[in-house]
């Protein structure tokens, strides 16, 4: 029996970039004669798809997830991408298709608060370490606290300063993330710099954007977390639960 050997050849996407590759194992004649030209090539049996992904991360989604479910064990980030594309990419099999993935980027996006002293460590965490990564890019947005009283909702009473410091309560809202990964998921696409998309978070707004996508021919996979996002879940062209990648996932 010949070994197996893989050529590749460029596709033309309907944006005119080249991004997926055909593989074929000794291809036929005619396949053959089009490896290095700019034609389709024909679709000989036994051919792969090698479709590109990207992950767009949604930091504190992930990350308080993951402290509620492992009482705060030291998460491996490097680890993540690999893991979340295994499981992506068992769905895929799943679903009867002999593509492979190839990971180009993974991108994360977190807010920080800069009045609080734990999230400037973090923001130095992301940027001095997390973005250092192979592969790896990290977008922080600044978030900023304003006073916000307590309300109760039996009363209406509404309480301004904690009782035993005497501070004022706090309110810190998300800003930006979520626009950060929709501007992202839709101008990337329209640059076709992937074929599928890997989705890690839980929030329902993604819907309207996933769901452009998807009519466009992308495939968005959702990684989520048991007990949420069902709606995104159920939008997306598949979806799998991140708690069964916990043990891999550890920092050892």
């Amino acid at each position: 029996m010949l070994p197996i050997k893989w050529h590749s050849e460029p596709i033309r996407t309907p944006l005119g970039t080249d991004t997926q590759r055909i593989r074929f194992p000794n291809p036929c004649g005619v396949c053959f004669s089009l490896l290095g030209s700019r034609k389709a090539p024909h679709i000989c049996e036994g051919a792969k798809m090698e479709l590109q992904v990207r992950l767009f991360i949604d930091f504190w989604n992930f990350q308080l997830n993951w402290n509620s479910r492992t009482n705060k064990d030291p998460l491996d980030w490097r680890k993540a991408p690999i893991g979340l594309v295994s499981a992506a990419q068992a769905q895929l099999d799943t679903a009867g298709m002999g593509d492979s993935l190839r990971v180009a980027e993974t991108r994360v996006y977190a807010s920080y608060d800069t009045a609080n002293p734990e999230d400037r460590r973090l923001k130095g965490w992301l940027d001095s370490f997390l973005d250092r990564q192979p592969g790896m890019r990290v977008f922080t947005r600044e978030r900023r606290s304003q006073p916000r009283p307590i309300r109760c909702s039996s009363c209406g009473y509404e309480v301004s300063l904690c009782s035993n410091c005497s501070q004022l309560y706090r309110h810190s809202a998300e800003k930006g993330v979520d626009s950060a990964i929709v501007t992202d998921l839709l101008s990337l696409a329209w640059e076709s710099a992937f074929d599928v998309a890997i989705l890690v978070s839980s929030d329902a707004d993604y819907v309207p954007a996933v769901e452009r996508l998807q009519e466009k021919g992308f495939k968005i996979i959702n990684a989520t977390w048991s007990g949420y996002g069902h709606h995104l879940a159920r939008t997306c062209w598949a979806s799998f639960e991140i708690d069964s990648l916990i043990p891999s996932l550890r920092r050892t």
